[in-house]
């Protein structure tokens, strides 16, 4: 078999080549890395929302069951309104909760997050 004319008989890529793969690998990293912090931060945020939804929810029930607010946010556990108090997303523990309490009496009336980061409407997390 004869070789086409300007075809050496090596197999392989020359360098020009995967330069220029690695440049288009750099470029798509650059785009997806951003857009894949961001669906963590949203994801995060939802699961805050809820987490802060469910608890308010509990708070409520017990309200209205016993017509005063719960000593603190681990009652709800106690009395199985909750099944345990769920993980702060943006602190990582169950213990960062800030019990917002009543004025004329004892007892939480209120919950937020214990993060000082600020949300992507502006908002900081811990004004949820």
């Amino acid at each position: 078999m004869v070789n086409a004319p300007g075809i050496r008989g090596s197999k392989g890529f020359t360098l020009l080549e995967l330069m220029v793969v690695i440049t288009i690998i750099g470029v798509l990293a650059t785009i997806a890395v951003p857009m894949y912090q961001a669906s963590i931060t949203r994801a995060k945020e939802a699961a805050l929302k809820e987490d802060l939804f469910e608890m308010r929810s509990s708070i409520d029930k017990h309200y209205a069951d016993f017509g005063k607010y719960p000593e603190s946010l681990s009652a709800l556990v106690e009395k199985k309104y909750i099944r345990a108090l769920p993980i702060d997303p943006f602190t990582g523990s169950d213990a960062t909760w800030e019990a917002v309490a009543v004025l004329e009496e004892d007892g939480v009336y209120d919950v937020r997050s214990g993060s000082d980061l600020v949300g992507r409407n502006g908002v900081p997390y811990n004004e949820w």
